[in-house]
């Protein structure tokens, strides 16, 4: 008879654990419509001005560009990163051919990428020690003459200044 009860309460211990719910880890979820405009700030690449979206944490960079339209001639977004790492970015949900400056520390051009519209897979950079990415309409870097080794300057000195306070 004790064997039978100690039977029956691992049944009912099987049982009840096999009622709970699973336990899922799920992804963060994406972005499903464009983010507003975000705030701007002028970036002087070479002699070319750009009037420049900042996506400045993470929701606003999971977002980028995603779901926009057109990108003008003039306008862009740049990326701040916490720390200089190996960049990556990808085209979901972007139907707007885009291009992106890997960029280091110093705010020197490190790479430029061509980016596809709606293409998954990831651009990943050359270099570790990326702390920017800007994106514009794609080809604007080659329009403007811009090449690696570039030096990025804002309105308010250089890019450093300018976020690392």
């Amino acid at each position: 008879m004790k064997l039978s009860g100690v039977f029956l309460a691992v049944v009912m211990g099987a049982l009840l654990a096999g009622c709970q719910k699973p336990v899922t880890i799920s992804a963060p979820s994406l972005p499903g419509a464009a983010q507003p405009k975000l705030s701007t700030i002028k970036l002087w690449i070479g002699a070319e001005e750009l009037v420049t979206e900042m996506a400045l944490n993470g929701p606003q960079q999971q977002t980028g560009m995603m779901f926009r339209t057109n990108v003008a001639e003039n306008e862009a977004m740049i990326f701040v990163m916490p720390f200089p790492h190996r960049a990556s970015f990808w085209m979901k949900n972007t139907s707007v051919p885009l291009s992106v400056a890997y960029i280091d520390p110093r705010g020197v051009i490190l790479e430029i990428h061509d980016l596809q519209p709606h293409n998954t897979n990831s651009v990943v950079a050359a270099s570790d020690n990326v702390q920017y990415a800007l994106e514009t309409s794609q080809g604007w870097f080659e329009r403007h003459k811009i090449q690696p080794g570039t030096l990025i300057r804002t309105e308010a000195g250089s890019l450093q200044q300018t976020f690392r306070k």
